[in-house]
């Protein structure tokens, strides 16, 4: 599906899904190059940029987690930015462009124009992109504050995957925002010369946005991991009370079972036709636990 929003004399092409015949058409309008015509068709596992003469093209992924519509923790954007138009092509619903869509159609029906070039365009989509990702961490944040509330109510046990799985959707964000500087530091050294001295000034801004981003997933993975060296003190703490527990319970048990197998015995033993002997040894047995209690008690180890 191509989605197109024109103003003053710049176009945003969106492409979402696309089929062969509308990858032709937009290949024919825009004079694209046969490499690049065949890599927008299709998914690319890594980001790449490369520079032509008239145009720019650039594929990024960028990570989601509660918003997205499919099992992936990224999704992939392929750009085609040129002097007076933008070119994206997608293969999953991404919610950020899905909005700044909207936003232009209300542009365009009130017959409103941004003063700006194709360009800075893209630096608007760009800071609609990382404001989604905000919205991701935002969600993550917050999960970490349940994860937080469960293991300080007794629940350190359930929180040891929930802990593992933020830790790793975090990494997964880092691992994917990780080649943006890169991208973005060829794409303001050499797009200028392409776009002009204003399309390396949105570049600066976007990258401005792109360091808040990676401290605040740095802080959250931080924050993580501290946490979950304090659940694991905790669960720890708990495994030791519990084996101290058992510990003292077999210190008391220990001499009762030695005391029962002896008078157990199939020997003549002392109280064997006493008819209160029962009693008696029943007796022995609970001062002997008695005592055993006191002594646990007196060490502290109950």
């Amino acid at each position: 599906m191509i989605q197109k929003h024109t103003w003053n004399k710049e176009v945003w092409i969106d492409i979402d899904h696309g089929t062969t015949e509308e990858f032709e058409s937009i290949i024919a309008d825009y004079d694209l190059d046969p490499y690049v015509a065949r890599e927008i068709g299709s998914p690319t596992p890594k980001s790449r940029i490369e520079f032509h003469k008239e145009y720019i093209y650039l594929i990024l992924h960028f990570p989601v987690f509660k918003h997205t519509h499919s099992n992936k923790l990224k999704q992939e954007i392929d750009f085609v930015i040129g002097k007076n138009f933008l070119l994206t092509v997608h293969y999953d619903t991404v919610d950020a462009l899905h909005k700044l869509s909207k936003e232009l159609e209300v542009e365009e029906i009130l017959s409103k124009n941004f003063d700006s070039t194709g360009h800075h365009i893209f630096g608007l989509l760009f800071r609609e992109l990382y404001a989604g990702i905000n919205e991701e961490l935002a969600y993550i944040e917050s999960w970490s504050e349940s994860i937080t509330e469960e293991i300080f109510e007794g629940n350190e046990k359930e929180m040891v995957f929930e802990i593992s799985e933020a830790i790793r959707t975090l990494l997964e964000f880092k691992k994917i925002t990780d080649s943006h500087r890169e991208i973005l530091d060829f794409l303001r050294d050499g797009g200028g010369h392409i776009l002009g001295k204003k399309f390396t000034e949105d570049i600066d801004a976007i990258l401005l946005e792109y360091h808040r981003l990676r401290d605040l997933i740095h802080a959250n993975t931080e924050i993580l991991r501290e946490l979950r060296e304090t659940n694991n003190s905790l669960l720890s703490t708990k495994q030791n009370e519990t084996i101290k527990t058992l510990t003292v319970l077999a210190f008391i048990t220990l001499p009762l079972t030695f005391i029962s197998g002896l008078f157990a015995m199939d020997v003549t033993t002392p109280f064997h036709e006493n008819p209160m002997g029962f009693y008696i040894i029943l007796g022995l047995m609970i001062t002997v636990a008695l005592c055993m209690i006191i002594i646990a008690r007196t060490k502290k180890w109950l």
